[in-house]
């Protein structure tokens, strides 16, 4: 029986061949800090072992699904080789034990999804979002490039016109948009959210295994290739800005809740 007691911000319950992993940081609205940011990419290589789970689901504790990382991972990051060397590689494993995990996934985002929390979510399988849901990529607000999915995914799910207007703006949009513009798999009420993840979830858990594996795999094919060209070259231009001075600005204005002057604008 595969070991989760390690974990201490993925709550992992199972039941009948269906995980639920639920991110528990609800008092910081399930914020990525270096634990949790390093259980996110080790959770999907336990599951890849665990012959009780045919199927996973993920989502956050409380009204958020994850708002990004926390303001003192990043703060520890700016300027640090090492540590920007250690995430950087956490976030790859983020990605890529998502995608060569071939159960199938199934993200619920319940709240607010930004940074590795939305990575995860957008990378699932099945993206099911409350209407109310709020996404952003986040990334240029910090003053970073977009590094850790989304110049892999977004094109491929909403179209390279939608995808650069977002992640060059950083503008919020909800579950509602989300899905009109196909960034998602489904938008549904707030309360209709958890039973109809759990549903597709349990038809899943009862389909042909096999033909839903190999299925996945022939999917993340086009993935992959986009891991190549893109992902890993964004995940390097990410890591470059926390050298620079624009990202101590916008995690100022972040904190601060104002407009950032960037010093590169000025």
């Amino acid at each position: 029986m595969t070991d989760y007691t390690s974990y201490q911000h993925l709550l992992i319950e199972k039941q009948d061949g269906i995980a639920l992993l639920t991110m528990n940081r609800p008092e910081s609205l399930n914020a990525t800090n270096n634990r949790l940011h390093q259980e996110l990419g080790r959770i999907w290589l336990d599951l890849s072992d665990d012959p009780e789970v045919r199927v996973a689901v993920i989502t956050g504790a409380g009204n958020a699904f994850s708002a990004g990382g926390d303001f003192q991972m990043i703060e520890q990051a700016l300027g640090d080789p090492e540590i920007i060397a250690r995430t950087s590689k956490e976030a790859s494993d983020i990605v890529y034990n998502l995608l060569n995990l071939d159960k199938p996934v199934i993200s619920a985002i319940n709240g607010v999804a930004v940074g590795a929390g939305l990575a995860v979510a957008l990378l699932s399988d099945i993206s099911i979002a409350s209407e109310n849901a709020r996404i952003t990529d986040g990334h240029i607000r910090l003053g970073v490039a977009a590094g850790d999915h989304a110049a892999m995914i977004w094109p491929l799910l909403c179209g390279m016109a939608k995808a650069k207007y977002y992640l060059l703006t950083s503008d919020f949009l909800d579950g509602k948009e989300a899905e009109r513009i196909g960034l998602v798999s489904l938008a549904v009420p707030q309360d209709e959210l958890m039973p109809k993840a759990m549903e597709v979830a349990r038809r899943l858990a009862d389909g042909p295994q096999s033909a839903i594996r190999f299925t996945k795999r022939a999917l993340n094919q086009w993935l992959r290739q986009a891991g190549h060209t893109s992902f890993d070259y964004s995940l390097l231009a990410e890591a470059l800005g926390f050298f620079g001075e624009d990202v101590k600005e916008g995690l100022a204005a972040v904190r601060e809740k104002r407009p950032p002057q960037f010093p590169s604008a000025g």
